[in-house]
């Protein structure tokens, strides 16, 4: 057995009989619970996308048992021992390095303003937790709880939860990556977003009034910076009530958008929970018409402060309370309004030494989610059940349309509802050192479109440090600019005519790789596969590579080589076979810009690249080009999907999915389409065939490999190989 232990042996023990209490629920996955009369103080999970029934008694072999005990303070708690030269990774969004052994986490949703390295639980929560043994094989931890759960990692893995008994779901798997593929199973994917959200996105807190939002977006298109989303953060509310617009500030919304549209940008406008305590305000007459709002101890409406003043919460438990909130969206959506910010969701509440809501108030949940509680139950998974609602209520609005929705707090599978960034951070070199990390372990989470604050949300920084955030953050998988009221102006032109030229060249890199990023987030829906991946993923048994996290994969085949300190000379583990000839480097015209990461192209893989664009209104895949790099036995292969970028085609059959092949004949090689699925046109392009050689030089051809599919374009490979 892999990893069982003495530990283990003694969990067999001290369950009981296994098969009561172990089940098989899916391929490689058990759930334990800890005694079978502790069954019935079970509530339905949250975390999981649908109810899982056994399937059977556990194997008899399966490799890891958690040990369950009660601590001195009478609190519930397992642990697993792991063996030596296990790396353990995880725990949802937390600051740090990639690698967490040693570390000790907290999952509660926490309004972090400002968090710094040594933060224990920040705004969202997952109790998971990836171990990587030695072989490279791997298991994964869910602790199936909404309750404050302590993750201590400095020796073994052990949580500790502060409610009542818990089911815990192991998951076994051959590699990380087949762990993360059975953990998609369970807490579900992500949807496919509209090809508009993998842009660029640009926000600050806040563009006011709307005629700086047109100067803004007249900004971009006359620095020739590609952009495609402009934020409205809460100035635009009217005395920051929710649905409303300030009549000085932001009087005809609708033309705004129109503006945007016009423009080539879409827009996204801020939504936050707290509603404002305001007899003859419509929303709060509305809430307390049908009693919709979280209850204190004594059972009398809450009250907290928050940017509104004395505000009233929507209790998102209910279902009742969730339809009322999804039917607010249609009026708004109708004014153009493109995408949601769901903010403060955890939820932030001022003026309170523990920045949220007591944990004794009262929630009237449905049955379907245990039936009601108190806020320390559904705390963690308030945001969650907030972006449900909201995601329904655009949808409903607008239901030809992909709804894009982005939340600050979330839990565990809140990523089928709405994207997420990490919160409040730092301009400063050690926030941006930490990004990386941070997007790496929210994949490992099961959430892959995830990124920071591009420049840092709090303080000014520098330009230096701003350049080279946007050179790395370009390719993270969510791509927003964003600072806090009262800095400087960080639009990517902002710092003057070098670090404008960096921006623009980070940013065309992106919207170049667009082809193959929205081919990987196609992969993440179906999949739950990260966008972003540690580099470890390339070799799991390579242990120089665990906690390797200044370089990292843009899906399987794109190595991208960062430099987020001020050094421009720090060493990196690398692959193994980067030494020999297993990555050709990615040249795309700006290898030039130190601010740049370096780009590698695994060898033996075919990527898609599209022309420069301003925004993805203009078509990205006219031209296309297609870069071939062949491994050591001269052949090579890729996937590119296609579809309508947005509506629910796809799901029909309208989009293509083409594998395309390479091979070396001689001194030619030779590219083929092998195969397509789905009804999707996109119509005639012009190909661009770029072979890599192992060399450096690079050599081209143009034609079309879905005419002659069975003959291919033929590209000369020159004197040499």
């Amino acid at each position: 057995m892999r990893s069982t232990t003495a530990f283990a042996l003694l969990a067999i023990c001290s369950i009981g009989a296994l098969a009561q209490d172990a089940a098989s629920i899916a391929d490689g996955t058990v759930r334990f619970i800890a005694s079978d009369a502790k069954r019935t103080e079970i509530v339905p999970s949250m975390a999981l996308q649908r109810p899982f029934p056994s399937l059977g008694r556990a194997p008899a072999d399966f490799p890891v048992v958690p040990e369950f005990f009660e601590t001195d303070d009478d609190k519930e708690a397992f642990r697993i021992a792991i063996d030596p030269g296990t790396s353990l990774y995880g725990t949802g969004e937390v600051a740090g390095p990639l690698l967490r052994n040693g570390r000790v986490i907290e999952t509660w949703n926490l309004d972090a303003y400002g968090y710094g390295e040594d933060a224990t639980n920040l705004y969202k929560s997952h109790p998971w937790v990836l171990a990587v043994r030695e072989d490279g094989t791997a298991f994964g931890v869910l602790a199936d709880t909404t309750y404050r759960v302590r993750i201590d990692l400095t020796t073994d893995i052990e949580m500790v939860s502060d409610g009542p008994d818990f089911p815990v779901i192991v998951i076994d798997g051959d590699s990380p990556q087949q762990v993360l593929r059975r953990l998609a199973t369970l807490v579900g994917t992500i949807e496919m977003p509209p090809e508009w959200a993998l842009g660029y996105h640009q926000c600050r807190y806040s563009y006011y009034p709307d005629s700086r939002v047109r100067e803004i977006a007249d900004g971009f298109r006359e620095h020739e910076i590609p952009c495609d989303v402009i934020w409205m953060d809460i100035d635009y509310m009217d005395e920051f009530r929710v649905f409303t617009f300030d009549p000085e500030g932001f009087p005809h919304p609708a033309r705004t958008n129109d503006y945007l549209h016009a423009n080539g940008f879409h827009s996204i406008w801020m939504i936050d929970p707290g509603v404002r305590l305001d007899p003859g305000y419509s929303i709060y007459d509305a809430g307390e018409a049908i009693d919709a709002w979280v209850r204190n101890a004594a059972g009398e409406t809450y009250v907290g402060e928050v940017w509104p003043g004395e505000c009233v919460f929507p209790d998102y438990t209910n279902a009742a309370v969730r339809e009322w909130w999804a039917k607010l969206y249609a009026p708004f959506m109708a004014l153009g309004v493109d995408g949601v910010w769901n903010d403060m969701n955890e939820p932030a509440v001022f003026n309170v030494e523990s920045k949220t809501m007591p944990e004794d108030n009262l929630h009237r949940a449905d049955e379907a989610l245990g039936g009601p509680g108190p806020h320390a139950r559904f705390h963690n998974v308030y945001g969650m059940l907030m972006v449900q609602a909201t995601r329904e209520g655009i949808m409903a609005a607008n239901p030809d349309k992909r709804p894009f929705v982005l939340s600050r707090a979330g839990y565990i599978g809140s990523h089928r509802y709405a994207a997420t960034w990490s919160g409040d951070n730092t301009a400063d070199w050690a926030h941006l050192e930490m990004s990386t990390p941070m997007v790496l372990n929210m994949g490992l989470s099961g959430h892959p479109f995830t990124g920071p604050d591009i420049g840092g949300f709090v303080g000014n920084g520098t330009p230096e440090m701003f350049a080279r955030w946007m050179g790395i953050g370009a390719l993270y998988p969510f791509c927003r600019g964003h600072t806090g009221k009262g800095n400087i102006d960080k639009e990517p032109w902002a710092f003057g005519e070098d670090v404008g030229a960096t921006c623009r060249a980070a940013l065309e890199r992106r919207y170049r790789l667009l082809p193959y990023i929205y081919t990987l987030f196609r992969e993440a829906s179906q999949t739950g596969m990260p966008v972003v991946r540690p580099l470890f993923f390339h070799d799991p048994a390579d242990p120089a590579l665990r906690s390797e996290d200044g370089v990292y994969l843009l899906g399987a085949d794109l190595m991208v080589v960062t430099q987020p300190t001020p050094l421009r000379d720090r060493e990196h583990a690398m692959p193994k076979d980067f030494a020999t000839g297993g990555w050709r480097a990615f040249n795309l015209g700006d290898n030039e810009d130190p601010d740049l990461p370096r780009l590698f192209q695994r060898a033996g893989s075919i990527i898609a690249v599209g022309p420069v664009v301003q925004h993805t209104g203009e078509d990205t895949r006219k031209p296309m080009e297609l870069r071939v790099a062949l491994d050591a036995d001269g052949v090579a292969g890729g996937v590119l999907y296609e579809d309508a970028g947005d509506g629910w085609g796809y799901r029909e059959g309208e989009y293509r999915s083409s594998l395309f092949a390479a091979w070396r004949e001689g001194d030619e090689v030779r590219v083929r389409v092998v195969s397509t699925l789905g009804d999707y046109d996109p119509g005639p392009r012009r190909y661009t065939i770029r072979v890599l050689h192992s060399d450096g030089r690079e050599t081209t051809a143009q034609g079309d490999p879905f005419i002659g599919m069975s003959r291919g374009i033929t590209v000369p490979t020159g004197a040499t190989r």
